[in-house]
């Protein structure tokens, strides 16, 4: 009997573990750095907005450039990449590479 419930055991285990990698791994890093999300981010957003989206960047980066502060939040997970550009606090530019094949 004991042996059954071994066997039981191991067979879910390993179906288990052949199916996680096939999840979608956002999900289970949950990541926010999707297609769906960055397409939200418009001009002229403020970085409070920014992050309620996307949540907090892998790296921000500012500079002062004497008649306006420039902003630079990168977001990564793996491969995929997004950079949303602030001046002023306000979304100017951004860049992904999500959606590309």
């Amino acid at each position: 009997m004991n042996r059954l419930k071994l066997s039981w055991l191991v067979l879910a285990l390993a179906s288990f573990l052949l199916t996680v990698p096939g999840c979608n791994r956002t999900t289970i890093s949950g990541s926010k750095l999707t297609k769906a999300n960055y397409d939200q981010i418009s001009m002229g957003m403020s970085k409070a907005q920014v992050e309620t989206i996307l949540g907090q960047p892998t790296n921000a980066e500012t500079k002062d450039m004497l008649v306006f502060k420039k902003t630079t939040y990168r977001y990564e997970d793996g491969t995929k990449f997004a950079m949303v550009t602030f001046k002023n606090d306000e979304v100017d530019g951004k860049d992904t590479n999500l959606g590309r094949d």
